[in-house]
C-alpha cells in the first residue's frame, strides 16, 4: 500500500495561451475536480508570473515520492516547448505519479495519455494558422 496521499494544485498568475482566470476560481475548479475524483485536494502552488517560468512546477515535482500526482489547472499551463513537456511527463510518469487537468478534465497515466494530449496540443498551435489562412 502507498504512503501516497493527494494531489497537490497547481495555478498560475499569468495568461496561458490567452487565457487567465483569477486564482480563488483556479482554486475552486481544482478543488471541485478533486472532489469528483475522490482524491483529496492539497493546497495550490501558484506559478510566477514570468513568461516561460516553471519553478513552482519543478518544486510540486520534487514531492512525487510523497503525493499521487499533480492537478494543472489546464493542461496549457504545462510548458509550449514539447521537449520540456515530455520531460514532466516523464518524471511524474516514472515517479509512478499522475498529471490531472482540471478544466478539461483530462488523465495522464500513462504514455498513452500524454501522446493524446500532445495531439491536443499540436491542434492547439495549428488553430491560429489554419483560421489565418481563411
Amino acid at each position: 500500500m502507498s504512503n501516497r496521499n493527494g494531489l497537490r494544485g497547481y495555478i498560475g498568475s499569468r495568461s496561458y495561451y490567452g487565457s487567465r482566470a483569477p486564482q480563488h476560481v483556479q482554486n475552486i475548479v481544482i478543488r471541485d475536480y478533486c472532489q469528483h475524483q475522490g482524491k483529496q485536494f492539497l493546497l495550490s502552488a501558484t506559478e510566477y508570473a514570468m513568461p516561460d517560468c516553471f519553478m513552482m512546477l519543478e518544486r510540486v515535482m520534487e514531492e512525487l515520492p510523497e503525493i499521487e500526482g499533480i492537478v494543472l489547472y489546464s493542461i496549457f499551463m504545462l510548458p509550449t516547448d514539447r521537449k520540456q513537456r515530455a520531460a514532466v511527463y516523464d518524471r511524474v510518469l516514472s515517479s509512478g505519479g499522475t498529471i490531472h487537468a482540471a478544466v478539461e478534465g483530462y488523465r495522464i497515466e500513462s504514455a498513452e495519455d500524454a501522446a493524446k494530449i500532445e495531439r491536443i496540443w499540436r491542434l492547439h498551435e495549428t488553430m491560429p494558422l489554419a483560421l489565418a489562412k481563411l
